[in-house]
């Protein structure tokens, strides 16, 4: 454990060392705000909940997240000091979880800083609270799993630009799997036991149940284990790449 917390320190004060962590919180609450206020139809609803709010995030996070995964082994390799940090004493999970536990407490400050809205939606009427809650657990579990999946494809790559693309790509299909409009497109052709397995896949389908307010197990083990697979690939990668 001492070992991931050097590595989640140094990278979590390396956010901070320059105007980008900033940049991105600041692009972050905007686009919340504009999401939520003025796209959802916040006030035009009627209704005291932050629904508008929540079904914004995926399409967010599709972008966000992996402007902040891009640089997390791509800029190490591509500067050479991936070398510099595999000499140091943490094993090679230690520097995987720890760099991806501080791009995860990042994005959980920016999500954090969005309270004003859920003041608002309590000053103007009575919402669930609980499902806020759930919603924002939610939204949190979903930033990691893009996290992950960022992370590993930021190894693979010394290109910043190419990592971006490549992780907007795979979470991308992630979310469409399970897209109403894709699952109805294959249930005119397939059984209701293939349509059930591919929405199983998405991000998009979990995140919803448990913005329902009901957290089910089931989801929490969806997105846990997805983050789990992901660094263990993210691992894999960087092994290969040390010995080649």
């Amino acid at each position: 454990m001492s070992g991931t917390l050097t590595i989640f320190k140094r990278e979590l004060r390396s956010y901070f060392a320059t105007p980008v962590a900033y940049v991105f919180i600041v692009i972050f609450l905007l686009l919340s705000g504009a999401f939520t206020f003025y796209l959802g139809g916040f006030y035009e609803r009627g209704q005291a909940d932050l629904q508008p709010f929540f079904n914004f995030h995926p399409w967010l996070y599709l972008f966000l997240v992996p402007a902040v995964s891009m640089r997390l082994w791509a800029e190490e390799r591509k500067s050479g000091t991936i070398e510099l940090l595999l000499t140091l004493p943490v094993t090679m999970w230690q520097a995987v979880v720890g760099k991806f536990l501080a791009a995860w407490a990042f994005i959980a400050i920016a999500l954090a800083l969005t309270f004003p809205i859920w003041l608002t939606v309590n000053y103007l009427g009575s919402p669930d609270n609980g499902v806020i809650v759930a919603s924002y657990l939610g939204s949190l579990l979903m930033a990691g799993a893009f996290l992950a999946v960022g992370e590993c494809l930021s190894a693979a790559t010394r290109n910043q630009v190419v990592a971006f693309i490549l992780t907007v790509v795979i979470c991308f299909l992630l979310l469409l799997a399970g897209y109403p409009l894709v699952l109805n497109a294959i249930g005119a052709i397939a059984p209701q036991g293939v349509v059930d397995a591919i929405a199983s896949l998405s991000f998009l389908t979990h995140f919803e149940s448990i913005g329902k307010g009901v957290i089910d197990l089931r989801d929490i083990i969806y997105f846990v284990l997805t983050i789990l697979v992901w660094l263990y690939a993210t691992a894999v990668v960087i092994d290969m790449k040390k010995a080649a």
